[in-house]
C-alpha cells in the first residue's frame, strides 16, 4: 500500500511538472504573439502567416493556456504545496490579458496583454519551484503515517 501512495505522489509531481513546462512555453509564445502582431500586422500576409492576427487564435491561446494553468497550478496547490504566490499570478495575468483586450488597443494593448502572459508564465515558474522545493523525505514521512493508518 506505501508503494502505491509513493507512485501516487510522484506521479503527480512529474504531471504537474510537466504542465508547468506547458505552461510556461504555451504563456511565453501567447505574449510573443500578443507583443508581435501587431507591429508585424501588415507583413504577416506575405510571410504567410495571416492567420496569426485572427482574434480565434488569440483567444484559442489564452483559452488554452486558461486550462493548463488552472489545472496545473490548481492540482499543486491543492495536492503539493499549499501556497498562494503561483495562483494570485495567474489570477493577476488573466486579469491583465483580460483588462487589456477590454479596455485598451494599438500600442497600449501590444505592451499590456504580453505582461499578462508574462505574469502567467511566472506563474508556472513559481509553481513549479514550490511544487520541487517540497522535501521529498518529509512527504515520503508523512505518507508513510498516512499509510499506517489505513
Amino acid at each position: 500500500m506505501l508503494h502505491f501512495v509513493l507512485h501516487l505522489h510522484m506521479d503527480l509531481h512529474k504531471t504537474s511538472s510537466r504542465l508547468d513546462s506547458i505552461g510556461i512555453t504555451a504563456s511565453t509564445l501567447c505574449a510573443i504573439h500578443c507583443a508581435l502582431v501587431p507591429v508585424l500586422f501588415t507583413s504577416l500576409p506575405l510571410l504567410g502567416l495571416g492567420f496569426l492576427a485572427n482574434a480565434w487564435v488569440e483567444w484559442g491561446m489564452i483559452v488554452l493556456a486558461l486550462l493548463i494553468g488552472t489545472y496545473s497550478i490548481g492540482l499543486a496547490y491543492l495536492r503539493i504545496h499549499r501556497q498562494l504566490l503561483p495562483l494570485s499570478l495567474l489570477i493577476a495575468g488573466f486579469t491583465i490579458i483580460i483588462l487589456g483586450h477590454a479596455f485598451s488597443n494599438g500600442w497600449a494593448e501590444a505592451v499590456i496583454v504580453p505582461t499578462g502572459g508574462l505574469l502567467i508564465a511566472a506563474a508556472h515558474f513559481v509553481n513549479y519551484k514550490y511544487s520541487g522545493a517540497c522535501k521529498h523525505n518529509e512527504h515520503k514521512l508523512e505518507l508513510e503515517e498516512v499509510a499506517e493508518q489505513i
